[in-house]
C-alpha cells in the first residue's frame, strides 16, 4: 500500500513523558509533605496513588517497583522519627502494599486489553491493505496520484476509497467514503471497490457502473452482512476519460464536487446539472445522467473527500479548496496532492477530525516527461502542530 507513515505530536510526546514521571513525582512530594507538616498529617493517599498512576504506563514489574518504593519510603519517615514500629506506621505500610498489588492487577487488565486492541488494529490496516487499490502512477497516458490520510495516527481503519483502471472504454476512476467507519466500512469498501473493478470492463456507459454498484450495495444489504442501506451509505464520484478526447465524464452521488485545475491557474468547479443521492441509499428511481467536460492538455483533476472540504480552522471556518488552490501552479499531481495536505494541516492547526482521501489525475501537457511516484498513506493525530 505505498508507503505508510505515522506523525506523533510533539505535544503528545511531553504529556506521556509528563505522566511517566508523576508516580515518582507523588513520592517525592509525598516525602517532603510528611517531613514537613505534623505528624496528625499524613502522605500516605500519595504513597498509594504512586503504583496506581503507574499501572496503566508501566510494566508490571515497574508498578510493583514503585509501590515497593513507597513503601520504602514510609518505613524510612517512620524509622526516622522513631515510630517504628508501630500500629500507625504497620496500618500505613499495609494500606500502599495493598494498593500496590490492586495496581499490578489493573496493570495486567490494561497489557491484556492494548494486546487485543493491537491485534485488532493490525487486522484492521491487513484488510485496509488488501480492498484499497493502489493505482498505478501511469494509466492510460494520464499521470495518477492518490492520498489517504488519517484522522488519527492510530486509527487505521476509515470509510474513504478510491480506484483508478484502464477499460476499453477510457480511463474510469471512483473516490467515494463510506458513511461510519470500522470493519462494517472496510466491508463496504470492498463491495464498492469490487463491483467498480468489475463494472469499468464491463458496461459500456458511466452510468451503468453507477447502476451496478448500486445493485452491489443493495445486494449486501438484503445479504444481512451488516451493510443497512437506510443507515450505511456511499458517497462516490465516478469518471471517464475516453481514449483520445479531450473531455471528462462524471456521475456524482452526493459526494463534494470535483475540481478541474488549468494551467493557467484557474479552477473550475464541476458541479453536476442534476443532484443525486448516495450509493445504497435504495430512494432515488431516476437514471444516473453524466455531465461532460473538457479536459485540457495540463489540465488536473482533483477528487476528494469532505475530509477536505469539511476541515474546520480554530474559528470554525471550513477549507475552501477553490480559494486554496486558485492561482497556484502544479506541474504534477503529487505536488499537488502535497501542497494541498501540508495547507489543510496548516488550516486546522492538526485538529483533523476526519479521514481524508484524494485523487489527482492530469492530462500531461504536450512534451510533458513522465516520472514515477508513490502513493502515500500517512497517519495523521488530531492534536498535532505544525
Amino acid at each position: 500500500m505505498g508507503k505508510w507513515k505515522r506523525r506523533w505530536p510533539v505535544r503528545g510526546v511531553r504529556s506521556r513523558g509528563f505522566v511517566r514521571l508523576l508516580p515518582a513525582a507523588m513520592i517525592v512530594v509525598g516525602v517532603v509533605f510528611d517531613f514537613f507538616t505534623p505528624p496528625a498529617f499524613t502522605a500516605v493517599p500519595m504513597f498509594a496513588a504512586a503504583p496506581v498512576l503507574a499501572a496503566p504506563f508501566f510494566s508490571l514489574g515497574a508498578t510493583l517497583r514503585i509501590g515497593i518504593a513507597g513503601m520504602l519510603a514510609i518505613a524510612g519517615m517512620r524509622l526516622y522519627t522513631g515510630d517504628l514500629p508501630g500500629v500507625v506506621p504497620f496500618i500505613e505500610l499495609l494500606t500502599v502494599f495493598a494498593v500496590s498489588v490492586e495496581a499490578g492487577v489493573i496493570n495486567r487488565v490494561v497489557r491484556r486489553g492494548d494486546e487485543q486492541l493491537a491485534s485488532a488494529r493490525v487486522i484492521a490496516e491487513t484488510a485496509m491493505r488488501a480492498v484499497l487499490p493502489t493505482p498505478a502512477d501511469r494509466i492510460g497516458g494520464l499521470h495518477v496520484a492518490a492520498r489517504y490520510e488519517a484522522a488519527q495516527a492510530d486509527e487505521f481503519v476509515g470509510g474513504d476509497l478510491f480506484s483508478a483502471t484502464d477499460t476499453p472504454y477510457g480511463v474510469r476512476l471512483v473516490l467515494g467514503d463510506v458513511r461510519g467507519k470500522g470493519l462494517d466500512a472496510v466491508a463496504a469498501v470492498a463491495v464498492v471497490i469490487g463491483a467498480f473493478r468489475e463494472a469499468a470492463e464491463q458496461e459500456k456507459s458511466l452510468e451503468g457502473v453507477a447502476q451496478r454498484l448500486e445493485r452491489a450495495l443493495a445486494r449486501e444489504s438484503t445479504r444481512g452482512g451488516g451493510f443497512d442501506a437506510f443507515e450505511e451509505f456511499v458517497t462516490a464520484v465516478l469518471a471517464e476519460i475516453p481514449p483520445g478526447a479531450h473531455l471528462v465524464r462524471i456521475v456524482n452521488r452526493g459526494h463534494p464536487d470535483p475540481l478541474l485545475l488549468r494551467q493557467d491557474g484557474a479552477v473550475e468547479v464541476l458541479a453536476p446539472s442534476e443532484p443525486a443521492l448516495p450509493l445504497g441509499m435504495g430512494l432515488d428511481v431516476r437514471p444516473d445522467r453524466a455531465d461532460e467536460w473538457g479536459l485540457p492538455d495540463g489540465g488536473t483533476l482533483l477528487f476528494y473527500t469532505d475530509g477536505l472540504s469539511e476541515a474546520r480552522n480554530a474559528e470554525g471556518v471550513f477549507y475552501d479548496p477553490v480559494e486554496r488552490l486558485r492561482g497556484r501552479l502544479f506541474p504534477e499531481p503529487e505536488e499537488l496532492l502535497s501542497a494541498l495536505s501540508d495547507d489543510v494541516r496548516l488550516h486546522t492547526g492538526g485538529r483533523a477530525t476526519d479521514d481524508m482521501a484524494l485523487l489527482a489525475v492530469q492530462r500531461p501537457a504536450k512534451g510533458q516527461p513522465g516520472r514515477r511516484r508513490t502513493v502515500k498513506i500517512i497517519k495523521r493525530d488530531a492534536t498535532l502542530r505544525d
